[in-house]
């Protein structure tokens, strides 16, 4: 069982920067950084942004440490940070348990 985390993030940078903690902490195996337009409801208002999305693997285990390193490197005030349970290839699941601590 694998573990996905979705990070909307302010731009690339800041995804890169918060990839490359959580890859030298081994708390993730893998990130990928997409760019995505964004809209949502903040404040009462309608909002809308350019933004870069951080998908991370990792295992069942560290998502509580991530979700802690995220926040601590996060520009926003909330960053929303969502995780779900996936199904791995066998391979796929012994490297991610082979690259995470």
């Amino acid at each position: 069982m694998g573990i996905l985390i979705f990070v909307a993030c302010k731009n690339s940078a800041e995804a890169r920067k918060i990839a490359k903690a959580l890859l030298k902490k081994r708390l993730i195996a893998c990130a990928n950084i997409f760019p995505v337009e964004s809209h949502y409801l903040w404040k009462g208002g309608m909002e809308k942004a350019n933004e870069a999305m951080l998908l991370m693997k990792t295992r069942k285990g560290l998502q509580k440490q991530a979700e802690k390193e995220i926040k601590k490197l996060h520009s926003y005030k909330l960053p929303v940070i969502e995780f779900f349970e996936t199904r791995l290839n066998r391979e796929a699941e012994k490297w991610v348990k082979g690259e995470t601590k």
